[in-house]
């Protein structure tokens, strides 16, 4: 690494690690805290979850953080399990 251009792109490197290991983290903790109110069964925190996460995957699988289709399969999970939970409360 003894080129100028190297060492530049070691420190973008870098940043860009740090920036997407934190929008996977947050996704994450957003994804299980979804999980979470859909098990206990609070439709309006769920429904305010799946909201935020389905964002957060779309806005990570744009950036590519993610995959596409792996933010369109768990946003599918999400939408069915929320789905089935409103279906039983009504």
């Amino acid at each position: 690494m003894n080129r100028r251009s190297a060492k530049k792109h070691a420190r973008a490197d870098l940043k860009k690690r740090n920036r997407n290991r934190h929008r996977k983290t947050s996704l994450r903790t957003s994804l299980k805290n979804t999980e979470l109110a859909l098990q206990e069964g609070d439709v309006e925190a769920a429904q305010k979850l799946c909201k935020t996460t389905a964002s957060l995957l779309d806005r990570a699988a744009g950036k590519g953080v993610i995959k596409k289709g792996t933010a369109n399969r768990q946003k599918s999970r999400i939408a069915r399990k929320l789905n089935e939970l409103t279906a039983q409360t009504a």
